[in-house]
């Protein structure tokens, strides 16, 4: 599919996992791609690499998205290089610690509800002003089951997500008559580093694919079918979709 022809994409957080997916899916349709990551330049770089075989253009800008300073540079950047973002997605994210309330440091709090939520806000107020210049824009935030589930021992992270649901949906009715779509992707356990290191904490188990009998349709949720459902949110066949969150995660499981 060619549909995002002339689309210029930001994905925070790209370098791997979820991220890195979903950045190919949008080089595979068309879009070139901007990969930011915040440590692993190695990984950014093979990223990059992989979406430039596609034939499409990309670059790796490092940035840590809960730094100000740190996002208006990416911008900058992105911006010289292409001329314009027209397609963001926020998906950079790090995990609490499992604590409940009354052991969890305030330094984790404000850590990951920075990292999710106010970065997803920093990164999306700086391109609207280039979105708004563009014939449609889309953002897209990746959220997480767990803000409806509320899980003990997850406040931090699901505070977070819930933070930056209301900021997706208050955006998409500011953002409307700028022609500017933005939906919420709610992935449940995903087989990436992070899922595998969650089911590490809870079960003790290093195979995450132990979980595959007891899951949706026999398999735990993988990278491509979060990637799959953005590109779907910014394609035009959902040009109607705005303020919209779609869970997936199969219809639930013990993971969400």
């Amino acid at each position: 599919m060619t549909n995002l022809e002339g689309r210029v994409a930001l994905v925070t957080g790209s370098g791997r996992g979820i991220g890195r997916a979903i950045a190919l899916a949008l080089a595979q349709d068309g879009a070139d791609v901007a990969i930011n990551y915040r440590s692993d330049a190695e990984a950014a770089a093979e990223t990059v690499s992989a979406i430039q075989a596609l034939g499409r253009r990309a670059i790796a800008v490092q940035a840590s998205v809960d730094s100000i300073e740190d996002d208006e540079r990416m911008v900058d950047q992105v911006i010289d290089e292409f001329g314009y973002i027209d397609l963001l997605v926020n998906n950079a994210g790090i995990a609490s610690r499992g604590r409940y309330v009354a052991d969890t440091d305030p330094a984790e709090l404000l850590r990951v509800i920075s990292t999710h939520a106010l970065g997803a806000h920093h990164v999306s107020r700086l391109v609207l002003p280039s979105m708004r210049s563009r014939p449609r824009g889309d953002i897209i935030m990746i959220s997480s089951v767990a803000s409806t589930g509320f899980a003990p021992g997850g406040a931090p992270y699901t505070m977070a997500k819930a933070a930056l649901e209301a900021l997706a949906f208050t955006l998409a009715k500011e953002e409307q008559k700028n022609g500017i779509r933005v939906n919420v992707v709610a992935p449940g356990l995903v087989d990436t580093e992070m899922g595998r290191r969650l089911v590490k904490a809870l079960t003790g188990s290093d195979d995450i694919r132990e979980l595959d009998a007891s899951s949706p349709f026999g398999r735990v949720c993988r990278p491509d079918d979060i990637a799959n459902t953005v590109r779907f949110l910014v394609s035009p066949q959902a040009e109607y979709l705005s303020g919209q969150k779609l869970n997936v995660n199969g219809g639930g499981s013990a993971f969400g």
